[in-house]
């Protein structure tokens, strides 16, 4: 286990409880996250601030992180992980109230094979990848994977990728390194994905729609166009009209020079 990403992963369930961020209970944290370990192994457990470890193994049930690991505040960490470490895991509130998480499963194993899963349930719709690894040597190795006591396929790297996990995908799954034996089966669960509920939108408009505003637009262009014409005849009528006023103004007013003149002659 690597002492920065339990640095980091402690600093974060400090800063959640500090910046008032609720933690579901059902989160417990196992770091490393998976479920199976070699004997030996380590191997830290963290709950919400308020909470505490408890486990049922053969060696008891509902037991707190005493003696079998070091509790500071909501963690607990095990040092060294032994077959009879196996069991289930969850956290408890300290507050005297029965609320308690999801239980997990820890399986710690003698032997030389295991099988890395989510330790956690997957999300449905979600690709998982099983891995699995042998003590010695620590290099990949081919291996068989089961689902249920059935074979499922083989993995020419140690690896299987189970994609776009549903419903069906739930069950007991176990690997096997051939010279090297198998694995403890470890159970995968699938949740439900949340529905996410969104705005209707708006349907695009249908053809007829479509064909009926482009015909009102025709329209309106035809309309405007006769009214530019009326008004340009209106105003060519109205320019005649002042033309011709202007022109008997004109011939009114020689005629009426002319008669002085010929007035002013006699």
């Amino acid at each position: 286990m690597r002492p920065t990403s339990l640095a980091a992963s402690l600093f974060l369930a400090s800063l959640l409880s500090s910046t008032g961020v609720k933690v579901s209970p059902a989160d417990l944290t196992v770091i490393p996250s998976k479920s199976q370990f070699f004997e030996y192994e380590s191997v830290t457990l963290i709950c919400e601030d308020g909470w505490t470890v408890r486990r049922n193994t053969s060696r008891g049930t509902r037991k707190r992180c005493e003696g079998w690991g070091k509790l500071n505040g909501s963690t607990c960490n095990m040092d060294y992980l032994f077959e009879h470490d196996t069991g289930l895991y969850w956290c408890e509130s300290m507050s005297g109230s029965s609320s308690s998480s999801s239980s997990i499963q820890l399986s710690v194993s003698g032997g030389s094979v295991i099988l890395q899963s989510p330790v956690l349930p997957v999300m449905e719709g979600d690709d998982v990848t099983l891995s699995c690894r042998a003590r010695n040597p620590t290099h990949n190795l081919p291996a068989a994977f089961y689902k249920d006591g059935s074979f499922i396929g083989d993995g020419p790297s140690g690896h299987m990728t189970l994609l776009h996990v549903s419903s069906s995908d739930e069950g007991l799954y176990k690997c096997n390194v051939k010279g090297h034996g198998e694995s403890p089966s470890s159970r995968i669960s699938v949740k439900e994905k949340p529905s996410t509920t969104s705005s209707p939108s708006t349907p695009p408009p249908s053809s007829s729609s479509s064909s009926s505003s482009q015909f009102l637009l025709s329209g309106l262009l035809c309309l405007a166009g006769v009214v530019l014409v009326l008004l340009v005849l209106l105003v060519k009528r109205h320019i005649n009209r002042k033309s011709k006023a202007l022109r008997r103004r004109c011939f009114t007013t020689v005629l009426y020079a002319t008669m002085t003149e010929e007035e002013e002659k006699l």
